[in-house]
C-alpha cells in the first residue's frame, strides 16, 4: 500500500457541511456587490514576482519572508521567469486594470474573491492558503468613495449577522508628510533603541511605521510616546480625513480614530481603516483597507487614485461561529427511493425532468453491494433532510406513477403523481401545501 498523502501544512480542505457556510457567504457577497454596482474580476494565482516587489515593497515582511516565489523552468531561449503565488490581490487587480486599459472610459468599481498564499506559521485565522474577498474603486479621488467602501463592508456585516466588530480609522497623509513623520519617528526610536526588540531594530531604518504596529507589550510605552502622523498632515489631507468622518457620522457608522493604525504595504496613503474584533485572539483584523493613490503609477500605469479593502473569509466565518450563528446546510427537496435497479431508466428520466423544473432531488444509488432494501432507503431519505420521498415501486411504475410521501410535517401524507407530465406537478413539491 502506498504511503498516505496529506494536505500541505497550513492549507486546508473545506468539506461539507462546512463548505455550505462558504457558499452562503459567497452568495451574500455576490448579491451585495451587485447592489453597490461593483463588478467581479478574476486574476491569476501566479504573477511575476516583480509585481509584488514593486507593488508591496521589497522590505516588507510579505516579500522578504512570506511569499512563495520560485524560478520557473527556462523557455527555448534559455530565459527563466521569476514567479510568485499571490500573497494578496490588490497588486494583481491593478496590474489587470493597467494591462487591459480598463480606466480608458472612466473609473471602475471592482471586486474579487479567491485564495492567497503566504508562508508563515499556521495558526487560527492565519493559514498558508487563505481566502480573501475584496472591493476596489479605481479612478475616484474623494472621501465619498472611501466612505462608500466602508458602508459596503458594514452592509455585509449586517447581511450576515456579524456584530462583534468595530471600525478604526487613521490617515497616512501624503508621501511628503509621511517623510517628515518618518524622520521624526526614526529619531525617536533611535533615542530608545534599547527598548526595541529584534523586529523593531530591523525595521528602524527600512520601515519604521511598522514598529507602531508591534504586538510586543514590552514596547508599548515607547510606541505610545512616538510622534503621531496626524500631527504632520497638511490642510488637504486633513480635509479628506474629516470629509470621510462626516459621511460616516451622517450614516450612523460608529468609529474610533487609531493613530497607530498603519500598513505593512508601501502603496497606501490618506485613509486607512480596519474592522477589528477581540474574539479571535491575536488575529483580530477581520477587514482592512485604505487609499492607494500611488500604486497604479508604481506598477507602470497612468497615475490614478484608488481605494479598497480586503476581508479574510476564514476569520469572518470563525467569528460567526464564535457568535453562535448557524448556517443551514442545503438539503434536497426530494429523495428518490428506488427498490428495483431495472426501473432506473424511468427513474432518471423523471428526476431529470424534476431538476429541469427547478426541484433539487437526490437519488438513492446502488453501491458495490447493490441497492439497499426499501426500509434502508426510507431511513436514508429521512436522514437526508428532504421534505419528501419519491417512491418508485413496482406497483407505482406499473401504473405510470410515483408516490410522493411527506417526511417532515408529521402527517406522512402520500399522493400519487403521473410520470407522463412531471412539469405539471413539479412545482407542488416546493409549495407550502403540496397535496390537495
Amino acid at each position: 500500500m502506498a504511503d498516505k498523502l496529506n494536505a500541505v501544512k497550513g492549507m486546508n480542505d473545506i468539506l461539507p457541511p462546512e463548505s455550505a457556510r462558504w457558499e452562503w457567504l459567497e452568495a451574500t457577497v455576490r448579491e451585495l456587490m451587485g447592489r453597490f454596482a461593483y463588478r467581479n474580476v478574476r486574476t491569476p494565482i501566479l504573477e511575476h514576482t516583480a509585481l509584488f516587489v514593486r507593488g508591496i515593497g521589497e522590505v516588507t515582511d510579505i516579500v522578504e519572508k512570506e511569499m512563495y516565489a520560485f524560478e520557473d523552468r527556462s523557455d527555448k531561449h534559455g530565459q527563466a521567469e521569476h514567479l510568485a503565488m499571490r500573497p494578496e490581490n490588490t497588486a494583481g487587480l491593478v496590474r489587470a486594470v493597467i494591462e487591459h486599459n480598463m480606466l480608458y472610459d472612466g473609473p471602475k468599481r471592482l471586486w474579487y474573491t479567491g485564495p492567497m498564499f503566504r508562508r508563515e506559521k499556521p495558526q487560527r485565522g492565519r493559514y498558508r492558503q487563505f481566502h480573501q474577498i475584496g472591493a476596489e474603486a479605481l479612478g475616484f479621488a474623494g472621501p465619498d468613495v472611501d466612505a462608500e467602501l466602508i458602508l459596503l463592508a458594514n452592509a455585509l456585516w449586517k447581511a450576515i449577522g456579524l456584530t462583534d466588530v468595530r471600525l478604526e480609522l487613521n490617515s497616512l497623509g501624503q508621501p511628503a508628510e509621511r517623510a517628515q513623520h518618518r524622520a521624526q519617528l526614526i529619531a525617536h526610536f533611535e533615542q530608545h533603541a534599547d527598548k526595541l526588540d529584534e523586529d523593531g531594530k530591523r525595521r528602524l531604518h527600512s520601515n519604521p511605521l511598522r514598529i507602531l504596529d508591534t504586538k510586543n507589550p514590552a514596547m508599548k510605552e515607547v510606541v505610545e510616546a512616538a510622534p503621531k502622523l496626524i500631527d504632520f498632515l497638511g490642510a488637504e489631507s486633513l480635509a479628506h480625513f474629516e470629509g470621510l468622518q462626516a459621511i460616516l457620522r451622517a450614516n450612523d457608522i460608529a468609529f474610533t480614530i487609531n493613530p497607530r493604525l498603519v500598513r505593512g504595504l508601501d502603496y497606501y496613503n490618506l485613509s486607512v481603516f480596519e474592522f477589528v474584533t477581540d474574539r479571535l485572539g491575536a488575529q483580530g483584523t477581520v477587514c482592512a483597507g485604505g487609499r492607494y493613490d500611488d500604486l497604479i503609477a508604481q506598477i507602470g500605469g497612468k497615475p490614478a487614485p484608488a481605494v479598497g479593502w480586503a476581508m479574510g473569509v476564514e476569520r469572518v466565518l470563525d467569528l460567526l461561529k464564535e457568535q453562535g450563528a448557524a448556517v443551514a446546510a442545503p438539503v434536497p427537496t426530494a429523495y428518490a427511493v428506488v427498490p428495483d435497479a431495472a426501473s432506473m431508466p424511468v427513474v432518471l428520466r423523471t428526476l431529470q425532468a424534476l431538476r429541469e423544473s427547478g426541484v433539487s432531488v437526490q437519488m438513492h444509488a446502488a453501491t458495490a453491494d447493490g441497492l439497499s432494501s426499501f426500509k434502508a432507503q426510507m431511513k436514508k431519505a429521512d436522514a437526508s433532510g428532504a421534505p419528501y420521498a419519491l417512491i418508485f415501486g413496482a406497483d407505482e411504475l406499473a401504473r405510470g406513477e410515483v408516490t410522493i410521501k411527506a417526511l417532515r410535517d408529521g402527517s406522512g401524507a402520500q399522493t400519487a403523481r403521473v410520470l407522463s407530465d412531471v412539469a405539471a406537478w413539479a412545482a407542488t413539491l416546493q409549495s407550502p401545501v403540496p397535496f390537495h
